[in-house]
């Protein structure tokens, strides 16, 4: 006979009632193959574990020991069960969270946030970096996913739309082009832009094409790395830019901002994970943002 958990728990059961007929009301079972279970437990460990000549039954010292150890071998096992279950769930563990700082001014706070409520112990670090960093530490395991402005076309990655909104024009208040309700973007040719470095940013090159599809060349007189830093030098009037709608959230002196007349392009908000992830954290991460999720 192999001592198993369950004969634990027919012996504790038989052990507190002091009663096999009790116990096995208790179990949900007969009291015959209950009473042949506690034989065979004992023949297997060669002691008896219950007097049975008293009345009620007692325990042998045998006995008593292995009640108290049985007690705490399934407590443990309980509490392995129910740890075990919260990791599968991804209740407990760790998820880095990479991130640019442009998705700050409208998702990203909120979903943070609802993802602390939700899964309070388990530990999310967030880390902003440009888009480029962010996929080279997604290939070395250094974040588990990214939040970028670009869309990403490698196979050992998943890249999902979360987010869509318009772009709109950021200008110094006191420009020509302010005094208008909406702009064309060919009203924006010759125009000096606060751009982004193609090469680095992902958005930067989004917005060139933008531009291009208008019929022109944006005329880049200053390159930031940052959306922040390229409406601080707007409100410079140093030059324009073009910026998500949700820039808007995020006041600053000496700017104003104003739609763009339709066709009006969109700039998106990706996801960006490793392909052959399966974090549980990270499934669980993903239902929360996908449920909140605009498109």
């Amino acid at each position: 006979m192999t001592i198993e958990l369950r004969h634990l728990r027919y012996f504790i059961a038989v052990a507190e009632e002091m009663s096999f007929s009790r116990a096995a009301e208790r179990l949900h079972i007969a009291q015959p193959p209950l009473s042949q279970q506690i034989k065979s437990l004992e023949a297997e460990l060669g002691a008896q574990l219950i007097d049975r000549e008293e009345r009620p039954i007692k325990l042998t010292a045998a006995g008593q020991e292995l009640l108290e150890q049985s007690k705490s071998i399934l407590e443990r096992f309980d509490l392995g069960i129910q740890a075990a279950r919260r990791i599968g769930q991804g209740h407990t563990g760790s998820i880095r969270v990479g991130f640019v700082g442009s998705a700050t001014y409208d998702f990203l706070p909120d979903t943070f946030k609802q993802f602390r409520e939700k899964y309070p112990e388990v530990q999310l670090s967030l880390i902003e970096l440009r888009a480029f960093q962010q996929l080279d530490q997604l290939r070395h395991h250094q974040i588990d996913i990214g939040f970028l402005r670009t869309e990403v076309d490698d196979q050992s990655f998943v890249c999902e739309t979360v987010l869509e909104e318009p772009l709109v024009v950021a200008l110094p208040e006191h420009h020509a082009l302010a005094e208008l309700s909406q702009i064309d973007m060919k009203d924006l040719a010759g125009e000096p832009f606060i751009g982004f470095p193609a090469a680095t940013t992902g958005y930067g090159g989004y917005l060139l094409q933008v531009c291009n599809q208008a019929g022109f060349s944006a005329n880049v007189v200053q390159e930031t790395i940052e959306l922040q830093t390229a409406i601080s030098l707007v409100s410079a009037a140093v030059g324009l830019t073009l910026a998500p709608a949700s820039l808007q959230n995020v006041g600053r002196k000496g700017v104003v901002y104003r739609p763009l007349a339709p066709p009006v392009p969109l700039t998106k908000l990706v996801i960006v994970y490793r392909r052959n992830d399966t974090s549980p954290v990270l499934k669980a991460f993903l239902s929360l943002v996908r449920g909140a999720a605009s498109i």
